[in-house]
């Protein structure tokens, strides 16, 4: 193992609405495989979990303002200034929660563009696991993310067996080979392109 030489910062998105949830279980195996397989290829990882069911007043009134305030916009500086993304959702009616889809909706339409992200889910029955191929994946196409192929669902009757701890493995091992040999992410200026005044008075 090579000493790390260059600190990556991977933004870890979880969407479970409770404590302890399995969405954010799901989270943490997947940056914790993501920062183990940049540590072997000679680099450190800083991992920043945002837990979105602490937000949730913040995210509607980013919705009613236009821009956001509080917790929110040190969540959405940590998401965009990030070198890479995890972003895990529970499963609810065939799609990502709401909570989920609603902080992804209050970003700028390119703030992900080209960020090495990688997809996980969670739910109760494996038949949930076409979420993420028809609503996750089209959602960080739109936003124009580097997302990855792999992408990792945990239903009930998962947790604990070994196919799903070389899931995690493998998706950890590509977004590292994704992030390495990239020059570190910029972080944002907020002064650097502050809110328009004319926003601030006229809503939409």
């Amino acid at each position: 193992m090579t000493t790390p030489t260059t600190t990556r910062s991977l933004a870890v998105v979880s969407s479970g609405l409770r404590e302890p949830s399995s969405t954010r279980m799901l989270a943490d195996r997947l940056a914790q495989a993501t920062a183990e397989a940049l540590r072997e290829r000679g680099e450190e990882a800083v991992v920043e979990v945002i837990e979105l069911r602490t937000l949730g007043h913040d995210l509607v009134n980013n919705l009613v303002s236009g821009f956001p305030a509080g917790e929110l916009k040190g969540a959405v500086e940590t998401v965009t200034g990030a070198d890479a993304l995890i972003a895990v959702t529970p499963v609810f009616q065939a799609s990502y929660s709401g909570l989920f889809k609603t902080f992804f909706d209050v970003l700028d339409k390119d703030a992900l563009e080209n960020t090495p992200t990688l997809l996980g889910a969670t739910g109760g029955t494996p038949r949930h696991s076409l979420a993420i191929d028809f609503a996750m994946r089209p959602l960080f196409a739109y936003l124009r993310a580097a997302v990855q192929p792999t992408a990792v669902y945990a239903a009930t009757e998962d947790w604990g067996s070994g196919e799903l701890a070389e899931r995690v493995d493998r998706a950890g091992r590509e977004l590292a080979d994704t992030i390495v040999g990239r020059a570190p992410a910029a972080k944002p200026d907020p002064f650097e392109e502050p809110v328009p005044f004319e926003r601030l008075l006229f809503k939409e």
